[in-house]
């Protein structure tokens, strides 16, 4: 990882210092600088860090603390037809003292015709509205609960927490421009190894992941998602073997998800509704490897939020209605009523706080309070 950071910094320190040459001499004087080539003057360095403090007030787990959420270092180029980034990420997610500096983009898109873009690589999948958004931009403390359990980010399954990403490669287009030119529907359709960021197909099956999604006017947007796989080398039981040694039962577990989704995202009014369901065994817990029986083999979730404009490119007001049922059931149901505003001092800093009263039937004392507060920059 350490070569990665070395690379990068090694191409911005290139970049700006022939840039400041090519600037900063007279037009005498340039001729004999050397021109660097177009994918050199066409890479963009940027990123965004972001600070927090949460607390909550559950029965047995209270705790207030800060945190360093993340940071994120972005590289984006061009050559020729195809666009490419690299991103890595620093949390310290992993807890206190054990920070995780990983890679999670590194892929390239071919772009030349809006009909068919080809991207290959890892980096998010191509499953809800949610997803795709970066967390900076994404206006909430987190994604929703159903899409941080059913699309990667703390999988179901027990896939590696991924950020809802995987390696592979997709196809996707925008078809019927009307007279303004203004493209109607949009699809999507991939095929990824199924196991998370970072990680190779367990078990040589792959996922298969589509969406499909009409823009009827300017802003509004409502789609359909659908995928099928597997997750591998899941332990499923147990049984003795000849010599009467206790051995686990490994074996692939198929997933198969829909999500249904509405969006309008315009002048800084953004609403967004999303319902997911799941079918298929896991442990309900991410880096666990172990069929839980208990859970059953379906859960869903759904999340309503709107975010609005009080002080234009200023202050925003929002709330979200926020369920997640880890096995369809009633009777372990979470969900969060949330309250917040986001304040920009500048477009580049920003000032996110959120109130929620959580209802988590799954909980000793279902009812608790949850706060969070979070101080994001870009760069």
């Amino acid at each position: 990882m350490k070569s990665i950071f070395s690379l990068l910094l090694l191409i911005l320190c290139v970049t700006a210092q022939a840039q400041e040459i090519i600037q900063g001499q007279p037009q005498a004087q340039q001729k004999n600088v050397i021109e660097l080539p177009q994918w050199v003057k066409d890479i963009k360095v940027s990123g965004y860090g972001m600070l927090q403090y949460q607390a909550e007030d559950k029965e047995n787990a209270k705790h207030n603390e800060f945190n360093l959420r993340l940071l994120r270092f972005i590289i984006d180029g061009k050559i020729g037809d195809f666009d490419w980034r690299a991103q890595i990420q620093a949390t310290s997610n992993a807890g206190p003292g054990n920070p995780t500096v990983m890679l999670v983009d590194l892929y390239t898109e071919w772009n030349k015709y809006k009909e068919l873009r080809v991207k290959a690589g890892q980096f998010k999948r191509p499953f809800t509205f949610e997803n795709p958004t970066n967390p900076i931009t994404q206006g909430w403390y987190s994604y929703g609960l159903a899409v941080t359990n059913l699309v990667g980010t703390g999988d179901r399954t027990g896939e590696k927490s991924s950020n809802g990403r995987d390696i592979g490669i997709q196809l996707q287009g925008d078809l019927l421009p009307n007279v303004n030119g203004r493209r109607l529907l949009h699809y999507q359709v991939g095929v990824y190894n199924g196991e998370g960021i970072n990680q190779k197909d367990r078990d040589n099956q792959k996922d298969f992941i589509g969406g499909l999604w009409v823009i009827p006017f300017e802003g509004f947007r409502i789609g359909t998602f659908g995928w099928t796989g597997t997750r591998g080398e899941m332990i499923v039981g147990q049984h003795a073997d000849a010599t009467g040694t206790i051995v686990n039962d490994i074996a692939s577990v198929r997933k198969n998800r829909y999500a249904l989704s509405a969006e309008y995202d315009k002048n800084e009014y953004t609403f967004r509704t999303e319902y997911i369901h799941s079918q298929g065994w896991g442990s309900g817990k991410p880096n666990d490897n172990t069929v839980n029986y208990t859970l059953g083999d379906k859960a869903d979730g759904w999340y309503t939020f709107g975010i609005v404009p009080v002080i234009k490119q200023k202050l925003h007001a929002k709330a979200r209605y926020n369920v997640y049922r880890d096995n369809k059931q009633w009777n372990r149901m979470k969900t969060m009523y949330e309250i917040g505003a986001n304040y920009f001092f500048t477009p580049k800093l920003q000032l996110n706080m959120e109130y929620a009263r959580v209802n988590d039937r799954t909980a000793t004392k279902h009812n608790y309070n949850f706060f969070d507060i979070e101080l994001d920059f870009r760069f």
